[in-house]
């Protein structure tokens, strides 16, 4: 990696790293990801996510590692509904298993070899009773024996550990009340416990890079309605199970509560922290609404303006304002933010007296300028005016002048302007004027 390029991770990531410090993450960990050669690494991701200051809850399955032991022991497993049937042989193989790898995870997250990239640090792993099972019973005629689900899950115990910066481990195997062990789902584990914790995103992993659509390309977010429809269209099944099994998760998560829930592959090395830590990310991200929210701007957003237009500003595309002075007119812009970063602006300045309004400072994040996120906050401005009563919107340019055309502005002169614009007019600039009149507009623009 050049310098420029490590530079620029760097400062992609800060505010991600900022945006995430003190949340509480749950991430799930399937049994495929642990026969991967990577394993070790996503281990690592997330321990390095605990000293970025995330509280992390680790739920791991093992659902792949029981098939092989219980054939080995010359146990066949039945399944009902996609859950396994656990009787009492079944159980002990099963709690083998889970214990090794309880011991094996536990393992890796201690290190703190100078050949390891958590050199230097020290983790607390706690393990627990933190998860209170029931059985599932008998379902259909079928007995599931020491198969059980959640009942209840001990928020408290969970948080102080998580505050005092330990990581949380939980594996499928939990207790009742009454002293039994029960198999549970890990992913019904990780659901509960992100639901019950009100935790901030749940992650998980898969074979491919995520929800892939029929080009085979990574499906960069999908709200719950639409995974509904997905596997709805895969009769429940995508090609990818564990895919289809986060999914199913994910969306129960979202409509609890659970703000965020990311998909990515365990075969990309680093794909936990290119998701959480850059732009665009890299998989699959599931929420209860999209991502991106359009708003009025207001004072805690200076920062994100100013280095959205500071950059246009020396190139000469736009009038450098001081931030005295965008202090003074925040008020006037509309930002689009995505995870809590302003990536658009636009602004527009009222001359209520000629009925007229200016749009000014659009700029776009030179990554999601290929939506037409210009136009549509255009048309918000558009819509805006129109609340205001205004009859003609005007804008001033020296390299846009094609692209306002294309949305429907024509050319003015300086006698066009509002006479306390008109007084404030660059000459040695000389910006083009064009105007949009926005009582022939159609109606229908005001729909978005």
């Amino acid at each position: 990696m050049r310098t420029t390029e490590l530079v620029d991770g760097f400062r992609q990531s800060t505010p991600y790293v900022n945006a995430h410090r003190g949340k509480t993450f749950v991430v799930m960990l399937g049994g495929e990801a642990v026969d991967q050669p990577g394993y070790r690494s996503i281990i690592n991701d997330v321990a390095l996510l605990t000293s970025l200051g995330i509280k992390i809850v680790l739920v791991f399955g093992a659902r792949p590692q029981f098939d092989s032991a219980l054939a080995n022991a010359g146990i066949h497993s039945e399944f009902h509904n996609q859950i396994r049937v656990t009787d009492s042989d079944s159980l002990q193989i099963i709690k083998q298993v889970s214990g090794a790898m309880q011991l094996d995870i536990t393992a890796m997250l201690s290190m703190s070899l100078s050949s390891t990239p958590m050199s230097g640090t020290s983790l607390n792993v706690v393990s627990g009773n933190f998860v209170i099972a029931q059985p599932i019973g008998i379902d259909e005629g079928v007995d599931y024996h020491h198969s059980g689900r959640v009942r209840r899950i001990d928020v408290e115990g969970i948080r102080h550990q998580l505050d005092n910066n330990s990581i949380v481990l939980l594996g499928p195997i939990s207790a009742s009340v009454t002293g039994e062990s029960f198999n549970l789902t890990a992913e019904e584990i990780a659901t509960q416990v992100a639901l019950r914790l009100d935790a901030d995103k749940m992650l998980g992993f898969c074979h491919e890079a995520g929800i892939l659509d029929e080009h085979g390309e990574a499906i960069a977010e999908l709200m719950p309605n639409e995974g509904e429809q997905l596997l709805a269209k895969e009769h429940g099944n995508l090609p990818c199970k564990s895919a289809a099994v986060f999914l199913h998760a994910a969306i129960e998560a979202c409509r609890g509560g659970v703000h965020r829930c990311h998909l990515v592959s365990y075969r990309e090395d680093g794909a936990l922290l290119q998701e959480l830590f850059s732009l665009d990310g890299i998989g699959t991200q599931i929420a209860p609404q999209s991502s991106e929210q359009l708003r009025s701007a207001s004072i805690s957003d200076i920062n994100g303006v100013l280095n959205l237009i500071r950059p246009l500003e020396e190139q000469g595309y736009l009038v450098r304002r001081s931030r005295e002075q965008l202090e003074m007119e925040i008020e006037q812009f509309t930002v689009i933010e995505r995870d809590g970063l302003i990536i658009a602006c636009a602004a527009l300045y009222p001359f209520a007296e000629e009925q007229v309004g200016e749009f000014a400072s659009l700029a776009v994040h030179p990554q999601y300028r290929d939506a037409d996120r210009g136009s549509f906050l255009l048309r918000t401005v558009i819509n805006k005016a129109r609340r205001k009563g205004y009859k003609a919107l005007f804008a001033l340019t020296t390299r846009s002048i094609h692209w306002f055309f294309e949305q429907g502005f024509d050319c003015a002169s300086i006698e066009d302007l509002p006479a306390k614009k008109k007084s404030l007019y660059n000459y040695q600039r000389r910006s083009k004027i064009l105007k949009l009149d926005l009582t022939r507009l159609p109606k229908n623009r005001e729909r978005i």
